[in-house]
């Protein structure tokens, strides 16, 4: 079923209707029904704010800046096709300072869409600060309304972000993205691919130890080992590592399972924001563990314990594991902490740093042993092994 525009109540029922039936769930990390997502902005009134968030703050993702240059209109019209709906007065796309050119294709096709009258509700650019916190959306709400990229507590997900007193719509580029082509054609053609409980594609950015990083578009439900092919891996790796910074290692005895939100699940794994990371056969995945582990802990906002105290520790446990010093407490003590900071932050930033640790400590358990034993491990002092589709820092 395509939609017309021609009748505003009917199109806006249809697009409704189009997106329940998809079951699109949102590709930012979440996974939150966007159908959802949508109603309960709609039921707090008018007025409000569709956030696009372009933020991409996890380093070994590319899929926003591809989208953001190569189809900036498919995402701007995702945004107006929710905007209508829920009766939004405008649209903020948030692309971090320092990515000028991505900021350049949006503002491009925003022009290009002002010449044309394109737009059914006004567009803006906002550039929040490139940290890995910003881009949770709480934070980005936060940092909208009052210049602080800090995320809220929100034990209630059924509460709509706020920027005033006036509800936000927050969704990923790739969601927004989703949700123009469902308006264009329909649900059957979403529906079509990908798997009966996890529908759809999706794009994930393949990285570390291959020959050619990037980003791809794959079905939901494509094994693991068939998406890492795709940027033709250098050896057989050791590990990929699934979601990203807040995902997890998985073991070459899991890499037949299904790119889908229920199977990763079952291996401790997720989706996340849609990458797969290669280790190589001769790199140290608790070295590589321990360096996203400082990074995590570096980005943190600093305003609740579990960051501030915890995550710092964790990493400093890390770092003491992956060089191979002896502490004989060491394993004992680092499971208290994971214990004692899951569950309790103000977001789940710490949550997913502790996931990632966790499954670092059961994927590569024989490399535990030895580094608890002080054998010394050369990729502890070496710069990363995995090789990212951007430059970032650990």
């Amino acid at each position: 079923m395509t939609i017309s525009l021609g009748n505003e109540r009917s199109w806006q029922r249809a697009l409704a209707s189009s997106l329940e039936r998809s079951g699109l769930a949102g590709r930012g990390g979440g996974g939150f029904p966007a159908s959802i997502k949508l109603a309960l902005a709609s039921a707090h009134g008018s007025g409000g704010t569709v956030v696009v968030n372009g933020m991409e703050g996890e380093p070994a993702s590319d899929k926003d800046k591809v989208l953001l240059t190569q189809a900036p209109h498919l995402v701007l019209d995702g945004a107006q096709f929710l905007a209508a709906m829920c009766r939004s007065s405008q649209i903020v796309v948030c692309i971090p300072v320092g990515r000028d050119g991505v900021a350049a294709s949006v503002n491009h096709a925003i022009s290009e869409r002002l010449r044309h009258r394109h737009s059914m509700v006004d567009e803006m650019i906002a550039r929040p600060p490139d940290r890995f916190i910003a881009g949770e959306e709480s934070a980005l709400v936060n940092w909208i309304d009052n210049g602080q990229a800090l995320p809220v507590f929100r034990p209630d997900k059924g509460t709509p972000l706020r920027i005033g007193r006036r509800p936000a719509l927050v969704h990923n580029t790739e969601t927004l993205a989703h949700v123009a082509l469902i308006a264009r054609h329909g649900a059957d053609r979403f529906l079509a691919r990908g798997m009966v409980d996890d529908p759809g594609t999706c794009l994930v950015t393949i990285s570390g130890a291959v020959n050619q990083p990037g980003v791809v578009e794959v079905d939901r439900g494509t094994p693991l080992w068939e998406i890492a092919m795709c940027s033709s891996p250098l050896n057989s790796p050791q590990a990929l590592l699934a979601g990203g910074y807040g995902g997890a290692w998985v073991a070459p005895k899991h890499f037949s399972t299904p790119y889908a939100s229920q199977q990763l699940r079952a291996i401790g794994a997720t989706a996340g924001v849609g990458v797969i990371v290669a280790l190589g056969p001769s790199a140290c995945g608790i070295a590589e563990t321990a360096r996203i582990t400082r990074y995590l802990a570096q980005q943190s906002a600093g305003q609740c314990g579990p960051c501030v105290f915890g995550l710092p520790a964790i990493a400093d446990d890390m770092a003491r594991l992956a060089h191979g010093r002896v502490d004989p407490g060491l394993p004992a003590r680092l499971q208290r902490r994971l214990n004692e900071v899951s569950g309790r932050g103000a977001c789940r930033h710490p949550d997913g740093a502790i996931g990632l640790v966790r499954s670092c400590l059961q994927v590569f358990a024989q490399d535990v042993a030895a580094h608890t034993r002080g054998e010394p491990c050369v990729h502890a002092r070496k710069p990363t092994t995995m090789r990212f589709p951007r430059p970032i820092t650990l």
